[in-house]
Formats: C-alpha cells, sequence, structure tokens
C-alpha cells in the first residue's frame, strides 16, 4: 500500500522507537564486548559488528521509504530533539564524524602503518565527497530556490527556466532525493570502509563510542527541550 506523507512519518515514527530500543540493546554489548575482549574470539566480536552495521542499514533503509514520501521533513525530523537537528548535515551526520570518533576511541599505536595509511586516503577521499555535495547542494539552491522564495517576482503560472513553478518544485524534490540518497550512501559505505580496515577489537571501540555518541546526544537533546517546555519529569527515551 503507497503512503501518503502522514503515513510515512508515522511508519518512520514508529520505526524509529523499536530502533532505538534496539541501538541502546547493541550498546549494552559493545560496552560488555568492550571490557571483555581477552574472553571473546575474533568470529564473534566480528559477528557483533556486522549486527551493529546491518542495524544501521536497517535505518537508512526506512529513511528512504520517507524520502520518497515526504522528503522534506528529514531536514528538520519532528522525532529529533532541536539539539540532535543541529548536527545534521543533508538530514544526517557528516560521513567524516566516523574519523574523529575513531582519534578518540582508537590509539594511533594500535594501528598498523597499512592501516594509517588506508585510513588517512579514506579520510581525504570522504572529505572530498563532502565538498562535492555541498557544492552540488549549493547548485540546487541558485539554480532551483530563486523561483519559489519570491513569488512577487515570479507569481503563480509564470513560466520560469521553461517551467511552472509546479516543474520547479518538482525539479527541486528531484534534485533533493539525488542529493540526500547521495549523502546516506557516503555516510554508510564510510563507515563500512573503516571498519573493514579496523581488526575486530578496534571495530567494537569505534562502534561502541559512535553508539555512545549517538545515545548521549539524544538524551541530552530531549532534556533541553524538556527544560525548555518546564517539564522536570525525567525524560523517557
Amino acid at each position: 500500500m503507497p503512503y501518503n506523507n502522514n503515513n510515512s512519518r508515522i511508519f518512520f515514527e514508529e520505526f524509529f522507537t523499536g530502533w532505538l530500543i534496539r541501538q541502546k540493546n547493541y550498546l549494552d554489548q559493545l560496552v560488555s564486548a568492550r571490557k571483555n575482549f581477552q574472553n571473546i574470539p575474533d568470529p564473534e566480536l566480528r559477528s557483533l559488528v556486522s549486527q551493529i552495521l546491518s542495524h544501521y542499514q536497517q535505518y537508512y533503509a526506512a529513511k528512504a521509504v520517507v524520502i520518497r514520501e515526504d522528503l522534506f521533513v528529514m531536514f528538520a525530523p519532528p522525532w529529533f530533539s532541536s539539539y540532535e537537528r543541529s548536527y545534521l548535515w543533508i538530514t544526517g551526520f557528516k560521513p567524516s564524524l566516523v574519523f574523529k570518533i575513531l582519534d578518540k576511541s582508537v590509539n594511533l599505536d594500535e594501528l598498523t602503518d597499512e592501516q594509517v595509511g588506508e585510513l588517512y586516503r579514506l579520510r581525504v577521499e570522504t572529505k572530498g565527497v563532502e565538498r562535492e555535495l555541498n557544492n552540488q547542494m549549493a547548485r540546487i539552491q541558485s539554480l532551483v530556490l530563486p523561483p519559489l522564495v519570491d513569488p512577487l517576482t515570479n507569481p503563480a503560472g509564470r513560466r520560469v527556466d521553461g517551467g511552472t513553478l509546479d516543474a520547479a518544485m518538482q525539479t527541486l524534490t528531484k534534485e533533493m532525493e539525488t542529493l540526500v540518497e547521495s549523502a546516506d550512501c557516503i555516510r554508510m559505505t564510510t563507515s563500512r570502509k573503516v571498519v573493514e580496515i579496523l581488526s575486530p577489537v578496534q571495530s567494537v571501540r569505534l562502534l561502541a563510542a559512535a553508539t555512545q555518541l549517538q545515545v548521549d546526544i539524544r538524551m541530552l537533546g530531549l532534556q533541553r527541550d524538556a527544560r525548555g517546555r518546564g517539564i522536570t519529569s525525567s525524560v523517557i527515551v
């Protein structure tokens, strides 16, 4: 059954609620594994890492449903706190954030020369893709937004750049869909490539830190929003 805008939002909010519960469960497993590396064989650590990556892939799959039906809600998701929304870059975290988390969760001394080289090349490549996507965003804004935000000079029905305002809106939506899909792709691809470079133990440390950061940002954001509304009871996530 096709989703209308309201249905797609309800679908994602329900999915996101369950996804957060599973995320906390995975965080517990990651923290436990991080404390007991000597007792856990590498295949078991690899299995946990694979489950975590699949968990994040499920998020992007569900998000893709909403993007096709209600794209612009993802630029200011109502299920996120205002603090969480402040971290958004093209509807998600910046791909290069994974390297900042890596620098704080895995000691440089633990990396081989080969790992250092591969991570450096990937870091440079990721920064380059981010710049490219930023340029695409600027291009979209310069070409498509003017006729949409200036109704006095471009009244309804007047043709702009060979199309109507409706056509301009359709172009904007299509361009932004492609941009968001590209951003999500590089987010997931970068994370997977980093994990492929790291050892199982290093990957668990990275994913534990990344998951903890996301949980902490959400908790802090919900608490701030609750204080702003004058709510003094504990926040339930």
